[in-house]
């Protein structure tokens, strides 16, 4: 049979989707549904009435699966009961309404949807080849690989969040955002970062904290290589040197003064020591402890220094009197007067006593004769604190808190209580009192001297040309320095921020041994012993410290040692918990 096709044009949307197929028209026209208004005869075929249907109308009311389409709704295969609608029977409602008809054997299922299904529309890509620029690239093909993009809906998204969480100032209560300004007191109308110009630098002509902060720069001053711990020592592979004194003497009332010179080793093994007005010798032989005397009513012990023969101790008092005492037999033979000033330094050469005064002055002193002043030496203008003869009498070297260095001239011309001398050399290159002066005992030409706490440098000296030789700056003010007398080395003290005890090897400088901490004070005087083996230190904290810090070579040394440590009842090794006293 030629069912008669209607052109596309004319077609519905409804019949586009759901085509009635021979089955389902078969089944319907098997079922009675009654008389319809718009119905003509019941025995027009099917053909005639999808003609009629066509011809009248886009929509067939026959048909209950097929409602008519509206302007504001897809269609739906959803049965709709109207003016118009014809009755139906419950059980094909239910069978209508579960999308599954049944009549005659026949059952057929419809796919009911609720949105029809939009496709997207073509993507047109542009397919680069490998020689097409980077530069012809769409607008999706130039986003960053490492930026994320988002779209204009998450942003909304976001942004609503934030708007119910309150996160955004406008929102914020007025109340609780002055009382967060309260607490925090930070203003609410300024920022809290913000970029200024630089402070303004201190005043050029204002030079009191530039000076204050020089004066503290050694107290700060880190020590080269040192360590966490307070003591102990530092040392090279090569160089060892015991941590611990081999012997501590207590010395209540030793004066705690930079200038002062409170220690002499004579080569008779005895140790003198001031401890304020009085003057104690200790005999390293035998222990035994003898007190010379006392100084005048209101005048203190300044300085001590041992003859080169040790036979007599030369005695310097605060008042500026030089006395003259005998070792042995503990009397006092002269007392010669004529300073200023506190005599802060002795130095012995044969029967020549030279004394340093606090107004600049050097007098040589014949402690033969009763005119006692030979010749006084006039190159300094701040006190004389360091003061020493060279061995063979011809030069003498002299250190003062005018930051000056002189050697003189020891052989002395005319010979009277007028004579002037002049130094054959002034240095001064420290920059701070110089205390420690020392002659080499291996080279007779080299003088090294110290500087104090705004120095804190050594120089080595050539007293033949006047040439420094050599400089090393340290890590504190140097209160003494002696030389090895058996090795090539240079011993120096130390005050203030380390108390240590430092070894250089010399001509290199380098420092070898490192003993930190040494006193609970500065160290302010030292002096080696007879052997040239063992340095004794005295300090602000009262106490005297023997130190072996070289090892002596030759045989008879070591038997004498052994001979003095049998006599002392084997103190030698002794530390504090065996403290022997001066009084």
């Amino acid at each position: 049979m030629y069912n008669p096709k209607t052109p596309s044009r004319h077609r519905s949307k409804s019949e586009v989707k759901t085509p009635l197929t021979p089955s389902l028209v078969n089944a319907m026209n098997n079922v009675n549904l009654g008389s319809s208004p718009t119905k003509r005869s019941t025995t027009t075929s099917t053909s005639s009435r999808l003609k009629s249907k066509q011809s009248t109308s886009a929509f067939d009311v026959t048909n209950p699966f097929i409602a008519p389409q509206t302007k504001s709704r897809p269609s739906s295969p959803v049965k709709r009961i109207g003016s118009s609608g014809m009755p139906t029977s419950e059980s094909f409602q239910r069978q209508a309404n579960g999308g599954v008809i049944r009549k005659g054997g026949v059952e057929s299922r419809l796919d009911v949807v609720t949105r029809d299904y939009v496709p997207p529309p073509p993507k047109h890509e542009v397919k680069r080849s490998k020689s097409t620029p980077a530069a012809n690239r769409t607008g999706a093909e130039k986003r960053d690989r490492f930026i994320t993009n988002r779209d204009n809906t998450d942003i909304a998204v976001v942004g609503a969040a934030l708007e119910q969480m309150s996160l955004k100032p406008e929102n914020s209560s007025p109340g609780h955002t002055a009382r967060l300004a309260a607490a925090t007191g930070v203003p609410v109308n300024r920022r809290i970062l913000g970029y200024h110009e630089q402070p303004p630098s201190a005043s050029s002509s204002d030079t009191t904290l530039a000076q204050q902060r020089e004066y503290a720069k050694p107290l700060y001053a880190q020590r080269p290589g040192a360590v966490a711990t307070s003591t102990g020592a530092t040392t090279n592979k090569t160089r060892k040197i015991p941590t611990q004194p081999e012997r501590v003497l207590d010395a209540p009332g030793m004066v705690d003064d930079f200038y002062l010179n409170l220690l002499s080793w004579s080569c008779q093994n005895a140790v003198a020591v001031a401890l304020e007005s009085s003057t104690y010798i200790w005999k390293a032989d035998t222990g035994a402890v003898v007190q010379l005397g006392e100084c005048p009513e209101g005048s203190y012990v300044s300085s001590v220094d041992f003859s080169n023969d040790g036979a007599f101790l030369g005695v310097g008092n605060g008042n500026g009197d030089v006395e003259l005492w005998d070792v042995e037999t503990g009397q006092k033979l002269r007392t010669m007067s004529g300073h200023q000033g506190q005599i802060a330094t002795l130095s012995w050469h044969q029967h020549i006593l030279s004394s340093g005064c606090g107004d600049g002055s050097i007098w040589h002193h014949d402690v033969r004769i009763p005119k006692h002043k030979v010749m006084e030496l006039l190159g300094h203008t701040g006190e004389v604190c360091g003061l020493k003869w060279r061995s063979d009498g011809e030069l003498l070297a002299s250190g003062g808190n005018d930051n000056v260095v002189n050697i003189w001239d020891g052989r002395l011309g005319d010979v009277g209580e007028g004579a002037r001398g002049s130094a054959k050399w002034t240095k001064r290159n420290h920059t701070a009192a110089v205390k420690a002066v020392a002659w080499c005992p291996w080279q007779p030409s080299l003088l090294a001297s110290g500087g104090g706490t705004n120095d804190a440098t050594i120089n080595v000296w050539n007293s033949t040309t006047g040439a420094r030789l050599h400089t090393l700056r340290t890590p504190s003010q140097i209160t003494s320095i002696q030389w090895g007398p058996h090795k090539k080395e240079l011993l120096t003290t130390h005050g203030y921020p380390t108390n240590a005890i430092m070894i250089h090897a010399y001509p290199s400088m380098e420092r070898v041994a490192e003993i930190r901490d040494a006193h609970d004070s500065r160290v302010l005087f030292s002096c080696v012993g007879p052997a040239g083996d063992v340095v004794c230190t005295g300090a602000g904290d009262e106490n005297l410290k023997f130190w072996r810090i070289w090892e002596v070579a030759s045989e008879g040394a070591k038997k004498k040692r052994v001979a003095s440590e049998e006599v002392g009842g084997g103190r030698s090794n002794s530390t504090k918990e065996g403290i022997l006293t001066l009084r």
